[in-house]
């Protein structure tokens, strides 16, 4: 529940950032690792990365499904 939460809340800052009263919803931070990391280890190479980018509208989605799921 908070997962979809997140998703949607980061849609709908996605979508508000070009609408002038609404793109404060987009402002957020991204961090994790901008680079991947390279593991070889001969006969395969695993690749490790992630990035997470946290804004506005992700909190009020993760607000709202804590809220969804507390009322079910």
């Amino acid at each position: 529940m908070i997962l979809s939460g997140v998703v949607l809340g980061g849609f709908i800052g996605m979508l508000s950032e070009k609408v002038s009263f609404l793109s404060w919803l987009s402002y957020g931070q991204s961090f994790g690792l901008s680079n991947p990391v390279t593991l070889d280890l001969g006969v395969m190479a695993l690749t490790f990365g992630i990035t997470v980018h946290i804004s506005i509208a992700s909190i009020i989605g993760v607000v709202i499904a804590i809220i969804i799921y507390r009322k079910l």
